[in-house]
């Protein structure tokens, strides 16, 4: 619906400042889209899938040469503009993809699950360039199911669970208000009868782990040991988004 490819089924969209029902071509003028799948020719070299879309904004000859050439240089591309689509790496493909959806200098970027599919390296690397996009200005908007992404990448998250919107805030007020400081997971352990009700916020049970949402680790391991409760294993970390995707949904991401 950002990109004017669908039409909404109610309220209003604004992408901007235009209404997205009225203003589709003003507003495709604006944005870049890098779709799941890069919708790459895999026939077609990296600088051919760059220059073929710069043609689709008018922009030919030696502008177009240019343009591609500066963007395969900022996507780390140099010595792979004459590779063929098929030729590349997972990670090369998706930023020839990227490298693609800049070509008309957009305001903003919509990017559907950027890095799934990608390994570790090159999952950072993709995450890297997108931050250096934030600071020059371009705005990003994106999908995605990895909660450390979201939290490096995004100012603002709005969690979606089957279509519904279950929370928005910024990842430091979502994980205020819907988890905790520290989160203590304790393994094949019985806490039915323990008085932890002023050390803990929240208690969930997922399997044999027992999940104790509290403000001090430290504190929570302390009263644990005076009330002489022991597990075969315990985890104290930091909370995350994907604690507080578990307590919206009730489920794993992977569930």
């Amino acid at each position: 619906m950002i990109y004017c490819r669908t039409t909404k089924t109610s309220g209003q969209l604004d992408v901007l400042g235009m209404d997205a029902a009225t203003h589709p071509r003003e507003i495709k003028q604006r944005i870049g889209v890098v779709t799941q799948d890069n919708a790459l020719d895999p026939e077609l070299t990296a600088a051919e899938n760059v220059m073929l879309y710069a043609a689709f904004f008018g922009i030919r000859g030696t502008a177009a040469r240019e343009r591609c050439a500066e963007l395969l240089h900022l996507m780390n591309l140099e010595g792979k503009e004459r590779s063929r689509i098929a030729e590349l790496s997972g990670g090369m493909k998706r930023r020839v993809a990227i490298a693609r959806a800049l070509v008309n200098d957009p305001e903003m970027l919509v990017l559907d699950e950027p890095t799934t599919g990608l390994d570790p390296q090159a999952r950072l690397a993709v995450w890297q360039l997108l931050l250096g996009f934030r600071e020059r200005g371009i705005t990003l908007v994106l999908t995605s199911h990895y909660m450390e992404e979201a939290a490096r990448l995004c100012d603002r998250l709005v969690i979606m669970d089957e279509g519904r919107i279950l929370a928005e805030g910024t990842p430091r007020e979502l994980i205020a208000q819907y988890a905790a400081d520290d989160v203590l997971e304790l393994h094949a352990v019985d806490l039915s009868r323990a008085p932890l009700d002023g050390s803990v916020r929240r208690r969930e049970q997922h399997g044999d782990i027992t999940y104790l949402y509290n403000d001090d680790n430290t504190a929570l391991l302390a009263r644990l040991a005076q009330l002489s409760i022991e597990s075969t294993r315990h985890v104290a970390r930091p909370a995350t988004l994907e604690d507080v995707f578990l307590n919206l949904t009730g489920r794993e991401l992977t569930d």
